[in-house]
């Protein structure tokens, strides 16, 4: 890596974070992110797990990026499955704070000559009586797109591109997208595991490439053009 390079920070929770060997095949899609570029892009993924919007803050884990953070670098900030608990070091409201918060990242990321793109957080595994997936994340994914558009800032869809995906390929096949392991399957979930939140490194891998998509369509420039062709 030299200065040369463009870095893409990443600010988010368990579905985006790096994981140990142990806890394998359970991933993040910010693992496989890197796969989808040239060279040129270094991938540095700060996503915690079990992070809100709020904690990523209090934590410094934002000051963390901010510090290595130069001109022309990307921060990618997807949160809000945490933000919805109760717990008040990590709650935030959709409307107020989760998007005061997201304000500072924004703000923040400005001031140092960075590029930002809001991501919204994807579904669950969640589904109706006829196997039709829907939105499990509240208003946060809805307040993320408004703030998106009253600050001028790209804003990857994720919470809907991964509904759309999870309907595309149906219930039973999603299993192979989330942790959904038998007993005796993998030697780190030896008593099977049923994980409607965390990703599959399959499911992590094609969230990603959900995620690189968007950056083409939506001509997020110049990251785009380090796309792999």
């Amino acid at each position: 890596m030299t200065d040369d390079n463009t870095t893409v920070f990443l600010a988010g929770d368990s579905t985006v974070s790096d994981y140990e060997p142990g806890y394998a095949p359970m991933a993040g899609w910010g693992q496989f992110l890197g796969g989808y570029f040239s060279d040129e892009i270094v991938i540095d993924n700060q996503a915690k797990r079990a992070r809100s919007a709020k904690s990523f803050v209090d934590e410094r884990s934002l000051a963390t990026i901010l510090n290595r953070m130069k001109r022309g670098d990307y921060l990618l900030i997807q949160f809000g499955i945490n933000d919805a608990g109760q717990d008040p070091a990590r709650h935030t409201d959709p409307y107020t704070t989760f998007q005061e918060y997201l304000r500072t990242y924004i703000n923040k990321a400005r001031e140092k000559g960075g590029r930002h793109v809001l991501v919204t957080s994807q579904s669950k595994r969640t589904y109706d009586e006829k196997g039709v997936f829907y939105n499990s994340i509240g208003e946060y994914p809805n307040a993320m797109r408004q703030l998106g558009r009253e600050m001028n800032v790209p804003v990857i869809d994720l919470n809907k591109k991964s509904i759309e995906y999870y309907n595309e390929i149906g219930v039973e096949a999603t299993k192979n997208v989330f942790m959904f392991l038998e007993p005796g399957e993998s030697p780190n979930y030896p008593e099977g595991i049923q994980d409607r939140v965390h990703f599959h490194e399959f499911g992590a891998n094609q969230l990603a490439r959900l995620v690189t998509g968007e950056i083409s369509d939506l001509n997020i420039y110049p990251l785009k053009h380090s796309l792999k062709k």
